[in-house]
């Protein structure tokens, strides 16, 4: 497996920091990334955006016969 640029950075400078020094590099990110966020505008977002998303798993399964099934389960519960 190849160790990609941020892999390598990690492993040379970063793994070897004491914990706390970590932790601290970590909050420099998240603060230096929310301030990068809040200057940018927010996308209204739309529930149809979901369309389609995840249909590759249903492929190949008839949705009455999975329905079917489910309710037979639930006939079957305590």
């Amino acid at each position: 497996m190849t160790t990609t640029h941020i892999e390598a950075l990690y492993e040379q400078h970063i793994k070897s920091l004491p914990e706390a020094e970590q932790l601290q590099l970590v909050e420099l990110i998240v603060h230096q990334l929310a301030a990068v966020a809040a200057d940018e505008p927010q996308k209204q977002r739309s529930l149809l955006e979901l369309e389609g998303l995840g249909a590759e798993m249903w492929q190949g399964i008839d949705a009455q016969q999975y329905v079917d099934e489910l309710r037979k389960e639930w006939d079957h519960r305590p």
